[in-house]
């Protein structure tokens, strides 16, 4: 089989790893826990407004803070478990067993692994593979991005994959893999020019008026 660093065999089975590292509901808490800090941050708009409004009613500055503080740790507490949930079907890795010509496959989410599913309820397995090139004088390198797309029997998810290396071996890989259970791999790249910067609007149009004034 090919081999690709997404791809990682052990004994009982073929993972394509998307993200490494602890899983599960506590450790999917815990790092919810930083981010949902910028939920106040977000809601901010309507804690001023309230903030305001209290002004002109004329409470006083302490009572307008504390107030702003204890919503702001509401919009906090909402956050948090906001974001973790959504962070909890996040897919971490696919397990493909037993790990030689698989029969079964299962996501790993952040929240803990689904049940396994027969290897035919995939049907299919697009990677599209995006360059974004410089456009003629730009400094900037391109920029590639990988993603993965599972066409599973009733429900299609689609993934970003960490990319840095070569395309076309990780549909090698995924190929040898997965073609023997009669699953289609599809690669396909697109390539676009990163748009050039526009000038000023204002010096664009005066300068194009001038120099047609200076044509004619």
């Amino acid at each position: 089989m090919a081999n690709d660093p997404l791809l990682r065999q052990g004994p009982d089975s073929t993972d394509l790893v998307l993200r490494a590292g602890p899983a599960g509901p506590a450790w999917n808490a815990l790092t919810s826990a930083g981010p949902a800090l910028f939920t106040p941050l977000a809601l901010g708009v309507p804690t001023l407004l309230v903030a305001f409004w209290m002004a002109l009613a004329g409470a006083r500055a302490s009572t307008v803070f504390v107030v702003v503080g204890v919503i702001a740790g509401l919009e906090y507490l909402i956050g948090w478990p906001a974001l973790a949930f959504s962070r909890a079907r996040d897919i971490l890795r696919v397990e493909f067993a037993p790990a030689g010509v698989p029969a079964s496959l299962r996501l790993v989410r952040a929240a803990g692994p689904d049940d396994w599913l027969t290897v035919k309820t995939l049907r299919e397995v697009r990677l599209t593979h995006k360059v974004v090139e410089p456009y003629q004088g730009d400094y900037k390198p391109a920029v590639s991005t990988l993603a993965l797309e599972l066409v599973l029997r009733g429900v299609r998810e689609r993934l970003a994959l960490p990319f840095g290396g070569d395309p076309q071996r990780l549909a090698d890989a995924l190929e040898a893999l997965l073609g023997p259970a009669g699953v289609v791999v599809e690669l396909r790249t697109e390539r676009s020019t990163r748009d050039r910067p526009q000038p000023n609007s204002g010096w664009t149009s005066g300068g194009s008026a001038s120099a047609g004034s200076g044509g004619g």
